[in-house]
């Protein structure tokens, strides 16, 4: 395939990154992998170079430009732990906040000026139950939240007065894996809903539990909308294709526009398994909002966005695929 540039991939052994890496290389792109590997896993590095870094440090940085001619950037490297956010601010508002500011700094030393950064749905807090539009009134509710807005509100500035061009993506609940079973998610500690659930389902996480009952929703248990990988994957690499045409850039929610409970979400994971377990209910944790649905009409107007493989069967199918395949077997032997 046609070498179309290299694409500087800020936490791309994570999650979300290293699908975006094998993405970019499938439409002809070379993505530099950029990790501190704190949470990131080298193994998810196949499809370009990796170079080891912290988004923080601009020498590491600008050795990074210095070796590879950047078309541009995706930035995933942040802390995204919500509940950590609300006990330990000072990290997140470091990480994220800070982090960002070396990556642009050195980003506009370097003359490169297009940047596609994940958001979050969280910069909307408690919007309410009806699909939240990008229109909506942005209130987080946790220093996650608050640090990805702070963000995007520095990145609009930057648009302004440099002319530093960047598509945000407010994505709701990244979930499912690549359909080879290769690379998927894992964390160390899991924390997110559908692998912790599957990890206990194999003997892994010993007290697995629902946070929170008492949420206003149908079962009271907390609604999001989830969106599968590979969708978000998707929608990356046609954002760097739009910056590369001279987009001008903005925010855009990355999302179903349908909502599942966890208690749904639960019900899904135990009939694709075969299997099911004693549910234990803990309380709420501190900044979860009751609903998180996205608006996502402008996305796919503008940007051509089509979540195909964002069907909750496809989502649990293909997470349980990469559960119970010997790639997530050798990963958690180390990274």
């Amino acid at each position: 395939m046609t070498d179309r540039g290299a694409i500087l991939v800020t936490g791309g052994a994570g999650y979300i990154g290293s699908h975006c890496c094998k993405a970019l290389a499938e439409a002809g792109y070379r993505p530099v992998c950029f990790d501190n590997f704190s949470t990131g896993h080298r193994r998810f590095v196949r499809w370009g170079p990796m170079v080891t870094g912290d988004v923080r440090d601009r020498r590491q940085l600008q050795a990074a430009f210095q070796s590879y001619d950047f078309s541009a950037v995706m930035h995933f490297a942040a802390s995204s732990l919500v509940g950590e956010s609300v006990t330990d601010p000072q990290k997140y508002y470091a990480n994220n906040v800070g982090g960002t500011m070396a990556l642009l700094s050195v980003m506009r030393g370097a003359g490169c000026g297009r940047l596609v950064f994940s958001s979050t749905g969280a910069v909307y807090g408690n919007a309410g139950s009806d699909p939240i539009p990008e229109s909506a009134p942005r209130f987080p509710v946790n220093p996650y939240g608050k640090s990805k807005l702070m963000i995007e509100e520095i990145l609009s500035d930057y648009r302004q007065a440099y002319d530093l061009n960047s598509i945000c993506f407010r994505y709701f609940n990244a979930s499912g894996a690549d359909a080879s079973g290769t690379i998927g998610e894992y964390r160390d500690p899991e924390t997110h809903l559908i692998p912790r659930a599957m990890m206990s389902l194999q003997g892994e996480v010993p007290n697995f539990g629902i946070f929170g009952d008492d949420y206003d929703t149908p079962d009271g248990t907390a609604v999001r909308d989830y969106i599968h990988v590979t969708d978000l994957a998707s929608a990356h690499v046609q954002a760097v294709n739009m910056l590369l045409g001279d987009h001008a850039g903005g925010a855009y929610n990355l999302g179903t526009g349908v909502g599942y409970s966890v208690s749904e979400i639960l019900s899904a994971i135990f009939a694709e398994a075969g299997c099911k377990m004693p549910l234990v209910y803990h309380p709420r944790r501190p900044g979860d909002p009751s609903v998180l649905i996205a608006d996502s009409s402008v996305a796919r107007m503008h940007l051509g966005f089509n979540p195909i493989h964002s069907n909750l069967g496809t989502i649990i199918r293909t997470a349980w695929n990469w559960h119970t395949k010997g790639a997530f077997e050798q990963l958690r032997g180390g990274r």
